[in-house]
């Protein structure tokens, strides 16, 4: 077998044994066991959220297993393949197997950065906002773009996504939105997204056809469940009832059916307005607002991810994490890990999992973030 191959094949078998030692294979395949048999349990779905969890902590525990047993299956089939053609001479065998083990080895090294979510609220479902900045229309058209990347990201990837908020911009584009992203990691996977996002581009908007920059940010924090208790005085929340806006049936800008909160020691501000009724609406209210200030918890306590995870920030120069530039070249380029493709319709349409995974192992490893130029 040809060095390079052996290479490859020695990369992946370490690859294998440091996700085996992380899971603790034998403790997971018990705990699966364990799991299985509470699952058939008549009475389990008496209390539904706690038969959600269960069923979630069962799913990710066969995928983590299945994933690896299949690995190894792969790796030993590839192994064969190429021993075959070599022994045969058919050096279009050992190349179709070499692909296959370059192939594997993306699909290891994507395994071991998912095994990296051990984050205290990594597997939790997430709240993702998007807030125009400065620029009027040109802005909050780019707000919109960025929300339908991310609503693609998450589709493409099994997640389910819930429209709460909704901003409509005054000529195109969006003000603000905020989506529920509902999967196992989904927290984990976006936390890596927060912060402000740049565009540069030939404006629609524009008779003159001139570049305009625009930049929008994102907000990311956990979806958090009863098991963990955030206490918050009523008194320190001021409620706002408004009409909700946005494209919907009959009731929009009848009622006054949305609901605003502010925790006035924090200025944290919340807002929903998917239900059509205003009780439904406070207490989706309640539960973001729960969710933000535990991020902002999250946040003491992780020193690493601050800066990432600010929830406020100036929207504009200076401060962006990444840049999607469509005029006069098309290049979109993550300013913390140097991560750069010039494929910006892939990336628009929700192919993110290269910047995920870079600033994933970024922060994992420790590795200092480098003095990264912007692109222009």
């Amino acid at each position: 077998m040809r060095a390079e191959i052996e290479r490859l094949v020695e990369e992946i078998k370490q690859s294998v044994g440091l996700l085996r030692r992380h899971l603790d294979v034998e403790k997971s395949t018990a705990r699966l066991a364990e799991l299985n048999k509470l699952a058939e349990d008549p009475n389990l779905w008496n209390d539904p959220q706690k038969a959600q969890k269960l069923m979630q902590e069962r799913t990710s525990l066969e995928d983590s297993l299945s994933g690896i047993g299949k690995v190894e299956q792969e790796l030993e089939d590839d192994i064969g393949m190429i021993e075959l053609g070599e022994a045969e001479g058919d050096e279009g065998v050992v190349k179709e197997a070499e692909a296959a083990l370059k192939t594997l080895k993306k699909e290891v090294a994507r395994r071991e950065l998912e095994a990296l979510l051990s984050g205290e609220a990594d597997g939790f479902d997430s709240y993702l906002e998007v807030h125009a900045g400065a620029g009027g229309t040109e802005s909050q058209d780019w707000a919109q773009m960025l929300l339908r990347m991310y609503s693609r990201w998450a589709e493409t990837h099994g997640f389910k996504v819930e429209m709460l908020e909704e901003s409509e911009g005054e000529e195109a584009g969006i003000k603000s939105a905020t989506i529920q992203v509902s999967g196992h990691n989904a927290y984990g996977w976006l936390k890596t997204e927060a912060g402000v996002h740049r565009l540069v581009r030939i404006s629609p908007f524009d008779s003159n056809a001139r570049r305009h920059t625009s930049f929008s940010s994102v907000a990311v924090f956990p979806v958090i469940d009863d098991t963990i208790k955030i206490d918050i005085k009523e008194s320190d929340v001021r409620v706002d009832t408004m009409r909700s806006g946005g494209a919907g049936g009959q009731h929009v800008n009848k009622t006054e059916s949305a609901v605003r909160l502010t925790h006035i020691p924090t200025g944290v501000a919340v807002v929903c307005q998917a239900g059509r009724s205003q009780h439904k609406n406070k207490a989706q209210a309640w539960d973001m607002l729960r969710a933000r200030l535990y991020q902002i918890e999250l946040k003491r306590r992780e020193e690493k991810a601050a800066a990432d995870q600010a929830a406020k920030t100036d929207i504009g120069w200076g401060h962006q994490i990444r840049s999607y530039v469509l005029q006069p070249y098309q290049m979109v380029k993550d300013l913390r890990t140097g991560v750069q493709t010039s494929d910006t319709s892939g990336v628009l349409g929700g192919d993110l999992d290269d910047f995920m995974a870079a600033t994933l192992a970024q922060r994992a490893f420790g590795t200092p973030g480098a003095d990264i130029e912007d692109v222009d």
